[in-house]
């Protein structure tokens, strides 16, 4: 462990003086920015955020994701693993800096921080960017308030292989740290679009030949009645207001979840949760009723 920690060391050493790391305190503007993107506290045109830990940032160096800066504590970076994964981060941007354990602390949001942390860029994609096949899958956020059941409805659609996710109506900054927290990294691995309304979510999805089905408890059909098969498209909406009112005015399909007990619906992600798997199963062909 002792001859791990030292050779961890001689590369951050290494890499600290070849790559220019500026030692900074708690009052440098880079530590400052930090505690207000993770406060969510100000405007964030650029869409910045913090990433912290060694698996968030091997996520962003393995999807070469854009970097603001770096960040480093060198006493709390133990592993030739993690120092050799900062010299991959100091490649890839042009702001470097170490902070003492002290500073690292008071910014980290962990109990037993690992020293290492970034200010990565948010990337939206473009539908027309997407190459969607026969069956593709795609969940539409219509006016998720909640930003942690944003971060938790990517992380399903990641799991389930669904081919992308639209966002219309957005009331959550794609950037908190809830949503950046719930989804696990899967904002890195599967496509995001916004929109600005229903109107335009619609005519992206129907001019690319998508059915789409609106989750609605009133619906006569259940989620597992469909066949499914073909390009689908699943909308999930308000917590407190549903599915706005523009697209019951569409070609649409409604269906609902069965619910069997004493409650009348579903939290929204365990919801997106349940018709995501169904069609992505039937679509792969796992899965047949």
């Amino acid at each position: 462990m002792q001859n791990e920690r030292e050779a961890a060391a001689e590369i951050i050493s290494d890499v600290t003086a070849r790559y220019r790391f500026y030692a900074v305190g708690d009052s440098h503007s880079i530590v400052k920015h930090i505690k207000a993107l993770s406060s969510n506290s100000k405007p964030n045109p650029a869409r910045q955020y913090v990433a912290e830990g060694l698996w968030f940032n091997k996520m962003l160096v393995e999807a070469c994701s854009p970097l603001h800066a770096i960040i480093i504590c060198p006493e709390k970076v133990y592993t030739v693993e993690a120092a050799k994964l900062v010299e991959e981060m100091a490649k890839a941007c042009d702001q470097r800096f170490t902070v003492s354990a002290r500073t690292f602390g008071k910014i980290s949001e962990r109990e037993k921080p690992d020293g290492v942390m970034s200010i990565a860029y948010f990337s939206m994609s473009e539908a027309g960017d997407i190459s969607f096949t026969d069956k593709s899958v795609v969940l539409v956020l219509d006016g998720v308030e909640i930003p942690g059941n944003v971060g938790t409805m990517i992380r399903v659609a990641d799991g389930a292989g669904v081919d992308a996710v639209f966002i219309c109506n957005r009331k959550a900054r794609m950037t908190h740290p809830k949503l950046l927290q719930s989804s696990m990294g899967s904002i890195l691995n599967i496509p995001i679009v916004e929109f600005a309304d229903a109107d335009e979510c619609y005519d992206a999805l129907a001019k690319r030949g998508f059915e789409i089905y609106l989750t609605d408890s009133r619906a006569e059909k259940s989620y597992y009645e469909y066949p499914y098969g073909k390009r689908c498209a699943f909308v999930m909406g308000s917590e407190r207001y549903g599915i706005s009112r523009g697209w019951y005015d569409k070609d649409v399909k409604l269906l609902s979840i069965p619910m069997f007990g004493k409650c009348d619906s579903l939290n929204v992600g365990v919801a997106a949760t349940v018709v995501c798997y169904e069609a992505s199963l039937k679509n792969k062909g796992y899965l047949k009723r």
